[in-house]
């Protein structure tokens, strides 16, 4: 599960990162195998800006549940700071820290200039890339005589996290991808292909490892599952023709809501590309689309208004995958990535016969118009 911390209508940012923290427990109650969380800066509708801090707080808040980053952007931040910060989490609880890792720069002008970064920033993914992990291993060159600790002999999973060119980048990284159908699921999957096709077996990673992140939406009925999309599409339609990313607001708003041609347009636009229906309905969905793609996991970035409703979908969907609620799920990608299948909800139990922005942050910023 990713959670992004989206504010809601009439409620403190803070009280969005503390519906994270609870989620997170309900989360590893439910038996889903990882928890990430997520990076966004001056976006008034996302309260997390501060990925491993948020990670920290849900690590100490369970127990079970591997938890991450969904992910930091690279390009804002120096990778020793970057490895120093995983260092700490990986050396307070050891073995449940995953790093995810994202190409995405500040949104606008003025958030960039704030984070002392340039819109290609991005450009330098690779080599940043290449330094981090270097400071685990001890390889890194970039700064001779440099150490970054606690990160310094530790293993840490890494992931990148793409659409385009960041699935050649996790290629010849030999890292686990995580990848989105922000551009339709045909380039997602010619993505994948790419991936596997250039995949470098690496000391994280023996052998191409897929994990596909998109909403799911589960409810007693396909209607009510498909309102559940409703505060999300509404916010990704509102940016596109207001410039601005809102908190979410309750669906019976948004219905009553008149709309004009372009908002409309752009609403139901945002409806398109999601998993959405009573369990049955949503796990077939979800088995052909791993089929399809032959992913080893899939990552449920589900946010919506109504938090109890939303609770209620992951529920449904780890029961109707086949996941015995309130059990610890099988071991997934750990130390090394690709010497094992992940088993956790929506893997590959939920249909595959096998066994087991440029990253995500990109799609909240497509979402939002800001990309």
């Amino acid at each position: 599960m990713l959670d992004r911390s989206r504010t809601r209508q009439g409620e403190e940012p803070a009280q969005a990162l503390r519906d994270t923290v609870a989620f997170a427990q309900e989360a590893e109650q439910l038996g889903y195998h990882r928890f990430w969380v997520s990076e966004h800066h001056g976006v008034p509708g996302v309260a997390g800006s501060a990925p491993t801090v948020l990670a920290a707080a849900v690590a100490a808040a369970t127990t079970r549940i591997r938890v991450g980053t969904g992910g930091v952007m690279l390009p804002n931040h120096r990778p020793m700071v970057v490895a120093e910060q995983f260092g700490v989490l990986a050396s307070l609880f050891p073995g449940r820290i995953d790093m995810g890792l994202g190409r995405s720069v500040g949104f606008t002008d003025g958030v960039r200039r704030a984070l002392g970064r340039e819109k290609d920033a991005a450009d330098d993914f690779g080599a940043q890339l290449v330094e981090l992990l270097g400071y685990f291993d001890g390889s890194q060159q970039v700064h001779r005589g440099v150490h970054a600790r606690p990160a310094e002999g530790l293993r840490v999973p890494a992931f990148v996290l793409a659409t385009g060119a960041g699935a050649d980048l996790a290629a010849d990284a030999g890292l686990p991808l995580v990848v989105a159908a922000t551009r339709g699921e045909e380039r997602m999957l010619a993505a994948i292909d790419r991936y596997r096709a250039g995949f470098r077996p690496s000391a994280q990673a023996a052998q191409p490892y897929v994990v596909i992140a998109g909403t799911v939406a589960v409810a007693g009925t396909a209607e009510s599952a498909r309102e559940l999309l409703v505060p999300e599409a509404w916010a990704g339609a509102y940016s596109r023709t207001h410039g601005e990313f809102p908190p979410l607001a309750p669906a019976a708003e948004i219905a009553a809501l008149s709309m004009g041609a372009r908002e409309r347009a752009a609403y139901e636009q945002s409806l398109k590309g999601h998993i959405a229906g009573t369990p049955e309905q949503a796990a077939a969905e979800l088995a052909a689309l791993m089929a399809r793609s032959g992913a080893d996991e899939f990552l449920v970035t589900t946010s919506t208004y109504d938090r109890a409703a939303l609770l209620d979908s992951y529920r449904l969907l780890a029961r109707a995958v086949g996941q015995p609620v309130g059990q610890p799920v099988g071991q997934g990608v750990g130390q090394p990535v690709g010497q094992s299948a992940g088993q956790g909800v929506a893997t590959r139990a939920a249909g595959r016969e096998a066994a087991g922005p440029e990253d995500v942050d990109r799609t909240v910023a497509q979402a939002a118009g800001r990309a």
